[in-house]
């Protein structure tokens, strides 16, 4: 059955991947190779991944890998989308099944803090891949840049919606709220997978809810709430 499209106006780009089972013979291959890459580049980052160390990881020969891929800065690339598509399923999409406006915009936060803190092991592509890539310019940062600012759009126009919704004050920043709820992000990043300080997933929730409450419109103060308990249920 085809997926819903977004509704967040413009779409995210990637479209997720398809179950495995669904996908043919070759598709399979590619989907478990990337897979492997994946788990691969949260520990030793994208300019780690190499053809040949893939091929020994999959038992495969070189050349079968070299056939999905053509190239390591393909495969580089190809990660990219492959995280973003997983993100997107993890992330992106089930908040879309909120109400437009705080609803959409608390979910979308909140699961992207809890896909942040379970990355603690695997590491964040979006996150460790800035690390690599933020001064070498070329067709992997160019993948990179683009699957972070699409995120960032969408994460914009949800905080606009819930503007126009009146949820939030009409004279909230958006783009200065999305740019502290990421600097949330890369704090929990830090002291969860470098630190290992007990509880900070808690404690970068709560900078959340500070957060919201400097911006939030009386009803949106309500729904916040609500919002909140839900979460504890």
């Amino acid at each position: 059955m085809a997926r819903k499209p977004p509704s967040l106006g413009t779409p995210l780009r990637v479209v997720a991947s398809t179950a495995s089972e669904n996908l043919g013979k070759g598709q399979q291959t590619r989907h478990a190779i990337l897979d492997c890459a994946l788990r691969m580049a949260g520990r030793i980052g994208l300019e780690g991944l190499s053809i040949g160390v893939l091929a020994d990881r999959m038992d495969m020969s070189k050349s079968g890998v070299f056939a999905h891929f053509g190239s390591r800065e393909e495969l580089q690339i190809s990660v990219i989308r492959h995280y973003h598509a997983l993100f997107e399923q993890e992330v992106f999409y089930p908040a879309l099944e909120q109400t437009r406006g705080l609803p959409r915009l608390h979910v979308l936060f909140d699961r992207w803090l809890l896909q942040v803190s379970r990355e603690v092991e695997t590491g964040c592509i979006y996150i460790s891949g800035a690390v690599e890539f933020d001064d070498r310019p070329g067709p992997v940062r160019d993948a990179l840049v683009e699957m972070v600012q699409t995120w960032h759009e969408a994460l914009q126009r949800a905080a606009q919606q819930a503007i126009d919704a009146r949820h939030l004050l009409v004279d909230t920043p958006a783009q200065q709220l999305v740019f502290e709820m990421h600097g949330l992000i890369l704090a929990l990043h830090h002291d969860a997978r470098l630190l290992r300080v007990p509880g900070c997933l808690a404690v970068a929730q709560r900078a959340y809810m500070r957060l919201m409450r400097a911006w939030v419109s009386p009803e949106g103060a309500r729904l916040l709430d609500s919002l909140a308990m839900t979460a504890c249920d």
